[in-house]
């Protein structure tokens, strides 16, 4: 038998050897399913780690601006990674994520921090600065805008 007649056989008798299972688990992963309309908001954006480097970067942008950044100085590491941890897991509910929100209501959460409608109105762009990052589609970007808008009463004038 010629060489590469050997070879073939020697593989046709090792393939015959091996399981199914174990063949599946060579070939490709199959492509990641892309998020359609119907989905929630939470899949549409990407899912949990999305939502933290969104969370991320926007933090990030809160923080140093020369306004907004007044609301982080004093904050100890710790408290910086807890109000993280919130914002994402709040992000992940309004957005019908499976997280479980355990923070305090944004009326409680922002009493006493004097939020001006100008602080909320620099917010607002600052998060479409890293929607623009993120190359977040509009209709996304108008359904996250959507969800928080409501909120605006509980946390501006308090």
């Amino acid at each position: 038998m010629a060489r590469n007649s050997w070879s073939s056989l020697i593989l046709a008798l090792m393939l015959g050897f091996i399981p199914a299972g174990v063949l599946n688990s060579l070939a490709a992963p199959p492509p990641a399913p892309q998020a359609t309309a119907q989905d929630s908001l939470y899949k549409r954006l990407g899912g949990y780690d999305a939502l933290a480097a969104v969370t991320d970067d926007f933090i990030g942008r809160l923080a140093t601006d020369a306004k907004l950044g007044r609301f982080f100085v004093g904050l100890s590491t710790d408290s910086k990674v807890r109000v993280r941890q919130h914002i994402v897991d709040f992000l992940c509910v309004a957005t019908a994520g499976p997280c479980k929100y355990t923070g305090r209501d944004m009326k409680t959460a922002h009493t006493g921090l004097n939020i001006t409608g100008a602080d909320w109105n620099q917010m607002v762009k600052l998060l479409g600065q890293t929607f623009d990052k993120f190359s977040v589609p509009e209709k996304e970007r108008a359904d996250v805008v959507g969800a928080l808008a409501g909120l605006k009463g509980d946390i501006v004038g308090r």
